[in-house]
Formats: structure tokens, sequence, C-alpha cells
């Protein structure tokens, strides 16, 4: 019966699921950059630039940033403040900096997002940047906010955004990352798709708005970390400006899965999280 519990365990992922590879260390320090934007993208550009510095002078070898921080958030700024990512240089001063510091800093950059062209789309993108200065992954927002809440808040991201078409997984000096942008984290399956391929850790930069945000978003994520053994709330902060320092340790992963073996008691034989891209590239 032992065999056959396992079995169907290993069922309950197509494909599947991918162990966790041994993190490159296990314990570091994290900061997170909340920032306050203008419509002024090359002071927005520094404020980024002197938070990150910040952080990484308090110890943090992975350092974020918000949603959309060289930007307004609104339909009508994502044109005018997006960069071509993938063409670096003058025209995308953001990921510049970005490269540049993860690489004099010696750290790794989930960069928040910005509003990215490629073509004649817009994307809601965020980059990751090794400690070598060179993208390492781009995320493109996949679940797109489009809401409308009579009488308290309407915002239809994709009268000007496209969504992205791919889950985004990437391997860091900090090890293994699953990434997602703000209104991603409303979806279960995503997270549940990162833990199968073996991340260590889930990041969501987000903006989230005054009627929505103050409900869900710590829920959100406590839910997700939840689901997947991700671990507690270890900082938090308010709604203004901070950089919050926290200190991460991987072997608590470890543990908690093997006391709480949620993985191995999964019914593959009643239900299946199907990872298509992993599936189709088999």
């Amino acid at each position: 019966m032992a065999s056959s519990s396992l079995i169907n365990s290993e069922l309950a992922r197509s494909p599947p699921a991918i162990p966790m590879p041994t993190p490159p260390l296990t314990n570091f320090k994290i900061g997170l950059c909340q920032l306050s934007v203008t419509s002024d993208k090359t002071k927005n550009i520094a404020h980024a630039r002197t938070a990150i510095q910040n952080a990484a002078a308090q110890g943090a070898k992975l350092v974020l940033l918000p949603e959309i921080w060289n930007s307004p958030y609104s339909n009508a700024s994502f044109p005018v403040y997006a960069e071509d990512i993938d063409a670096g240089g003058d025209a995308s001063p953001s990921t510049a900096m970005l490269s540049e510091l993860s690489r004099l800093l010696n750290i790794t950059i989930v960069g928040g997002s910005i509003p990215e062209r490629s073509g004649d789309r817009l994307y809601n993108t965020c980059c990751v940047f090794g400690t070598d200065g060179k993208l390492k992954a781009k995320h493109r927002k996949i679940h797109l906010f489009d809401i409308d809440i009579p009488g308290k808040i309407t915002f239809i991201e994709s009268e000007t955004l496209t969504a992205g078409e791919t889950p985004t997984i990437v391997d860091t000096e900090v090890g293994r990352i699953g990434i997602g942008i703000c209104y991603d984290i409303r979806f279960p399956e995503l997270a549940m798709i990162y833990a199968a391929r073996g991340a260590h850790l889930l990041c969501y930069p987000g903006a989230f708005n005054m009627t929505t945000g103050p409900l869900h978003w710590e829920l959100l994520q406590r839910a997700r970390a939840t689901d997947n053994q991700f671990g507690e709330v270890l900082a938090t902060t308010e709604h203004e400006e901070a950089i919050i320092i926290a200190e991460i340790d991987y072997s608590i992963l470890e543990q908690r899965r093997t006391n709480l073996p949620v993985t191995k008691q999964r019914r593959g034989d009643l239900y299946q999280l199907v990872d298509l891209q992993r599936l189709n590239s088999h």
C-alpha cells in the first residue's frame, strides 16, 4: 500500500516533479525595496539605484524591486516609458542600471518590472540579473490585471499590455527562483508549477492597489507559501517607502517538507497538475 501511495503521489504532477537541487548557498540576506514612483524616469532610475545600493550595503545578496518602478502605473504611461530590453544600452536605461549594479555589487537582482516594448507589443516584464551583470531571465506578466469593481476601481491592463506566454524559473547564485508579477500571485497553479520544478524561492514583485491590496496582498503571499511549503512571514512593512532586510535559510524548507511530507501524500489517482511547457518539451 505504501508503494501504491508513492506512485499516486508522483502521478499528481505531470511530468513528475523535479527534486530541489542543492542550492549554491543555504543562508543569505534578501533585500526588498519598496519605492515611490514619479513621472520623471531619470529620477526613478536614480532612486532605484540608491535603494539597491542601500540594500547591498546591509548585506543583501538578493535584491528585489517593485512592479513598474520606472513609470507611473497607468495605461497612458506604459507606451511612453516602455523600453526595448533586448536592445539594451540606451534603449533600456532601466535594465542597464540593473546590469551595472548587479556586477559592481556582486549581487543577484530581481528587477521588479518595467514596461517592455517588443516590436509593436508592450509587456509588463521582470528581468533577473546575475552577479556577472548578465540577464539571466525575463518574465512577462502572464495574468493581466483586468478588473472592474463599480464605484471603487476599474483598470484594464489588456488595453495596452500583452500577456506573457511562459512561466519563468531561473537558476541564480542564490538558488532556483520562480518569478511572477503581482496579479500572477492570485493563480496558485503557477506557484505549484514552480514548486514542481524545484524552486527554492518564489518572487512576485507587485504594485497592489489600495482597494484589493490591503485585503489580499499578504494573504495571497502566505497562501502560496503555505500551499507549497515555502515558509512563514519573516518581515513586513506598511505602505510607505522602505527597505526590508531578512535572512533566508533554505534548510528550513527541507526540514518542514520532511516533517510534513505533503508531496508524498498527493492523490495522483484523483487529481493532477499538468505543466504543459515541460510536457510539450519532452
